[in-house]
């Protein structure tokens, strides 16, 4: 059953271990508009239901092994909000009564007529409704609080707050473009909660933090003994974001024989795990996200040239922060405000040689780098420019490009010193390659041995 049939037909487990009543019960309630999964005894349930279950409960009390009492209490571990309705005998009325003051939903005492079933299940189904509503909006009020933004107000951001918006609802594939850092999942993120996809799940999978020998598994899922050390089945993460929304991202980094299957998954909205013969429908929207044009045949390399048209249908590109100067200014107060607050500590003074560095550097890392960068400056560890390091009027007199000059130099003492002139550690913080490294030090004069530890 796809996702909109699920959203308009309310689920409802029904666990009793005889198989008359159940499929009778089961009836009643499917012809009453409920989506029905039956199960025989109260184990097969526990295995299927969780805390994000969507739908409610109905139990017989007397079943071997697990009863329907010592069921509810489980279930009351799991989520205390999921409504249980307890089925009784009359020598249980007792047993369900201390089951209510427990909080149990309700319970109905056989014999009873199909309508009294329908009108408790009818009730209950629209309890949990609003619960999970209400649980969603909390968690979208943090996520939003804890998030990486999408703060600036020059014409490109607007633009991009502004498309995001447009095709938020509409089930279409997009690909990101943007630079590390730049806020690609950020992107995704938005796109998933303005959408009308927001209840489902949202899945982030990075293709080039996962091994080439795992990735499959991780997106298409596995049977047991599908290969070697499966032992257990697992749902694939395309799968899981089935009903919501998955995001791939890097996904230049796929291996060629994903890239054949994940194509595949995106024409036909299909899937057929590792070591199985089923094959099971999808509710899929896919966002990808790539650091390289994948447009360009030269930067694109291996990947396939189908799976890129494929994706393609509409691109978003965030723009360098480099090309957005005007934003960082307000993105420093933002950022430096949340670290405050996160290192309970009080809010600094910015001195303008700070200042000037953040209008003055070209950001390689974007936003995150910019966002690390505040961290480090709230913690007091950015060491300030000093006098001896700039020019007299601290470099104010000079042309621009010297002073960009002036400020890259001090950026490169302060990553070595933090790095105690580690070569692997401060290329990488400052996001440039090895040759790129040591033609700087040559250039602005810097010695790097005189930062090394010991």
């Amino acid at each position: 059953m796809g996702r909109a049939d699920s959203e308009t037909r309310p689920k409802v487990a029904f666990v009793d271990d005889d198989e008359t009543l159940r499929r009778a019960n089961a009836q009643t309630l499917e012809l009453a508009g409920f989506d029905v999964l039956a199960f025989d005894g109260a184990r097969a349930a526990l295995d299927r239901i969780d805390a994000d279950f969507e739908g409610i409960v109905v139990t017989d009390i007397r079943m071997p092994r697990i009863d329907g009492f010592q069921l509810f209490r489980s279930l009351k571990a799991i989520d205390a909000d999921l409504p249980v309705i307890l089925i009784t005998g009359h020598g249980d009325i007792a047993m369900a009564v201390e089951a209510m003051h427990e909080g149990a939903y309700d319970f109905i005492a056989k014999p009873y007529p199909a309508e009294r079933l329908v009108q408790s299940v009818r009730r209950a189904a629209e309890k949990r409704r609003l619960v999970l509503e209400n649980r969603d909006l909390r968690s979208a009020a943090e996520v939003a609080q804890d998030e990486l933004p999408l703060i600036g107000q020059t014409p490109s951001m607007e633009r991009l707050r502004r498309t995001l918006r447009q095709i938020a609802d509409a089930d279409v594939d997009v690909l990101v473009a943007g630079e590390t850092g730049s806020g690609k999942e950020v992107v995704a993120d938005l796109l998933h909660r303005w959408s009308r996809r927001r209840t489902g799940h949202f899945v982030a999978l990075n293709c080039g933090a996962l091994p080439e020998t795992v990735i499959e598994s991780e997106l298409f899922g596995h049977e047991p003994g599908a290969f070697t050390g499966a032992q257990k089945k697992r749902i694939g993460s395309i799968e899981h974001s089935s009903g919501g929304t998955l995001f791939l991202d890097e996904i230049e980094s796929m291996p060629p024989a994903a890239q054949v299957k994940l194509l595949r998954v995106l024409e036909k909205r299909e899937i057929t795990p590792l070591g199985s013969n089923e094959v099971r429908p999808l509710d899929l929207r896919v966002i990808a996200a790539s650091k390289v044009d994948l447009g360009d045949p030269a930067a694109r390399g291996d990947f396939r040239e189908d799976l890129f048209y494929r994706l393609n249908v509409v691109t978003i590109s965030i723009p360098p922060l480099r090309e957005r100067k005007e934003d960082i200014p307000l993105l420093f107060a933002h950022f430096l405000h949340r670290a405050a607050n996160r290192f309970h500590v009080d809010l600094p003074d910015v001195p303008d040689t700070v200042r000037r560095h953040l209008v003055a550097h070209d950001w390689p890392g974007n936003v995150r780098e910019l966002a690390h960068f505040t961290e480090r400056f709230a913690l007091g560890l950015v060491e300030p420019v000093t006098e001896a390091s700039q020019p007299a009027g601290h470099g104010e007199s000079l042309p621009l490009p010297q002073r960009v000059e002036l400020y890259e130099a001090e950026l490169i003492r302060q990553a070595l010193a933090a790095h105690q002139g580690d070569v692997k550690a401060t290329i990488e913080a400052l996001g440039i390659p090895r040759k790129t490294f040591y033609d700087k030090l040559q250039r602005h004069g810097i010695v790097r041995a005189g930062y090394a530890s010991g």
